[in-house]
């Protein structure tokens, strides 16, 4: 498996070797042992899946401590583009952003560690988006920057994206009650 470390402190991008015959493909979609050598230790207790047609916007959420989660997410069907915000104060990438492709073709694989916010967009009709968190879900801990943030600048890949009533009310950075 390939491991790429992008350049917000802490976030890595895995893409495993795929073997593909007549008969389909094959992948390992998880391994402890390969998180690990990317100093990656998380107690993984929670999957979620959500489908999307093309031009939904989902995000940028976050859950604050101590219900911060960490993620790890892909792609099982279709293809999204994934945005990634440094929300840690101390952190010499505050306020930046990474957008990845991630692609059931390539099968890529994203580490979002806890401090970011995430969003996705989708690319194509039926996007199938998988993510394990280190955390359960909890209401109270919801969190979330605006997905239009001209402080960001966030270049989606898609123009007018469906985005739920939910997340256009969200506060933009420089109004954000930082958890981190």
């Amino acid at each position: 498996m390939e491991i790429k470390q992008h350049a917000l402190e802490g976030v890595f991008e895995f893409t495993p070797r795929v073997f593909a015959d007549a008969r389909g493909a094959f992948f390992e979609s998880f391994s402890e042992k390969v998180l690990q050598q990317a100093g990656i230790q998380e107690n993984w207790v929670q999957d979620n899946q959500s489908s999307s047609s093309q031009g939904v916007l989902r995000g940028l959420h976050f859950q604050r401590p101590p219900h911060a989660q960490a993620k790890l997410v892909r792609v099982a069907a279709g293809r999204a583009m994934d945005v990634v915000v440094d929300l840690r104060r101390t952190s010499p990438t505050y306020g930046q952003h990474l957008a990845v492709a991630l692609d059931a073709e390539k099968c890529n694989i994203l580490y979002v560690p806890v401090g970011f916010a995430h969003g996705f967009v989708a690319l194509e009709d039926n996007t199938l988006f998988l993510y394990k968190c280190s955390n359960y879900y909890h209401p109270a801990a919801e969190g979330g920057l605006h997905w239009n943030d001209p402080a960001l600048s966030i270049n989606w890949g898609i123009e007018n994206p469906l985005v739920s009533d939910k997340d256009q009310i969200l506060p933009f950075l420089q109004d954000l009650e930082n958890p981190f």
